[in-house]
């Protein structure tokens, strides 16, 4: 007799969390449990805006998969998905033999939204993986070098595009990151701008406005320059065109304006909204039992609005289903919904500063700064316990 087959695409927070949950709730013979992630790493999303400004190496921001489960439970697939085949209950895969499933899970992240910005996804770069980042960090020193030689101030200007989680927290790793890269380029910091421009009326829209005024004048004394409610209408290989017309010529754009689903849950067949999948409360997608989607590609309602796309939520799903799935495998029910519980937000403003409200307490400074650091390091632990927390981690 056979053993059901479950399969999770996509090694983040959710399907991780999902995988081992799996393998701690069931014994060997109950279930067949695979995992399929692109890269035989799993990168660490909340923390791909320090590599990308070049204040850590991106070997900080990556954890080998093999190393935090357990591969006598979980068969691990580097591959990468190529299309979801619902009604026959199968995965295709790019390079490996199409695998049978009894029971899907869907964590493949999620793809920029760019809401339709001519020239953004041709010359403007994405805080996406290990390897975006990569190239961002090499893209901007390789800037820096060259205005030495040819004095055009447009090489030293950075367009962030997006004020929002990752357009700040990247912003506050350039303002930590640019003494180095002034002095090891030879280039006056007065010269150095960087512009963060958002189309919503504030910075970090949704936020506690007094911990949003207090990022913002700690920033702007650091030489960033903020332009929000001004929507940016083209992105150029010289710089980006905001709405009204004025150009600001740069050498480097960022965008981190947002987020959709993975096209492939679009293209599977499944309902959608931008990309993203109105879940059920057992976070089943519509009209498939079987089915469940995490993380970037979930939408999970807060009342009447889903909540953002986060690692918390995504962690908390995987920890969810890890359970429930389990007791469906061995013919149970899920009893219980999907309850998130936020724990608090905080948005680091680089290595020493930060913004947050964790319970009721709204922290700032070098205070807010250490609560990021542990939840980074409660992420580490959940994944690969006290070694991988003391190897990775840092207080």
């Amino acid at each position: 007799m056979s053993v059901p087959k479950v399969v999770i695409l996509g090694a983040g927070y959710g399907g991780l969390m999902t995988a081992k949950g799996l393998a701690k709730e069931l014994g060997y013979n109950e279930a067949e449990i695979t995992l399929v992630n692109e890269n035989k790493y799993h990168y660490i999303t909340t923390k791909l805006h320090e590599p990308a400004a070049g204040t850590a190496h991106p070997d900080h921001a990556r954890v080998s998969i093999p190393s935090v489960i357990n591969t006598k439970r979980i068969n691990f697939i580097q591959d990468r998905v190529s299309a979801i085949k619902l009604n026959e209950q199968e995965v295709q895969l790019e390079n490996g033999e199409p695998l049978k499933y009894d029971y899907l899970v869907i964590g493949l992240g999620s793809a920029p939204e760019t809401f339709g910005i001519k020239g953004l996804l041709e010359n403007a770069f994405f805080i996406r993986n290990i390897n975006s980042v990569r190239q961002i960090r090499e893209h901007m020193e390789y800037m820096f070098s060259r205005y030495a030689s040819e004095k055009k101030e447009e090489l030293i200007t950075i367009v962030v595009g997006g004020a929002g989680f990752t357009g700040i927290e990247y912003v506050g790793e350039l303002v930590d990151r640019m003494p180095e890269l002034c002095h090891d380029y030879d280039v006056p910091m007065e010269k150095v701008r960087i512009v963060n421009v958002e189309a919503a009326p504030t910075v970090l829209p949704g936020f506690d406005k007094e911990l949003v005024d207090y990022a913002v004048k700690y920033l702007e004394g650091k030489g960033v320059e903020f332009l929000v409610n001004t929507p940016i209408e083209e992105c150029t290989k010289e710089g980006v065109i905001l709405k009204g017309g004025q150009e600001i010529k740069a050498a480097t754009v960022v965008w981190t304006g947002g987020v959709r689903g993975n096209k492939l849950v679009e293209e599977s067949g499944i309902e959608t909204m931008r990309g993203r999948v109105k879940v059920d409360e057992q976070l089943r997608a519509p009209g498939y039992e079987n089915v469940f989607i995490l993380g970037d590609s979930s939408l999970v309602f807060n009342g009447e609005r889903p909540y953002p796309p986060t690692a918390q939520i995504s962690t908390q799903q995987g920890q969810y289903l890890g359970k429930q799935l389990a007791k469906v495998i061995r013919g149970g029910q899920i009893t219980e919904p999907f309850v998130y519980k936020p724990k608090g937000t905080v948005a680091s403003l680089g290595r020493r500063e930060a913004i947050g409200v964790v319970g009721n307490k709204k922290m700032t400074g070098g205070s807010a700064a250490f609560m990021k650091k542990v939840i980074d390091l409660r992420w580490l632990f959940l994944l690969g316990g006290v070694g991988l927390a003391l190897r990775k981690g840092k207080l």
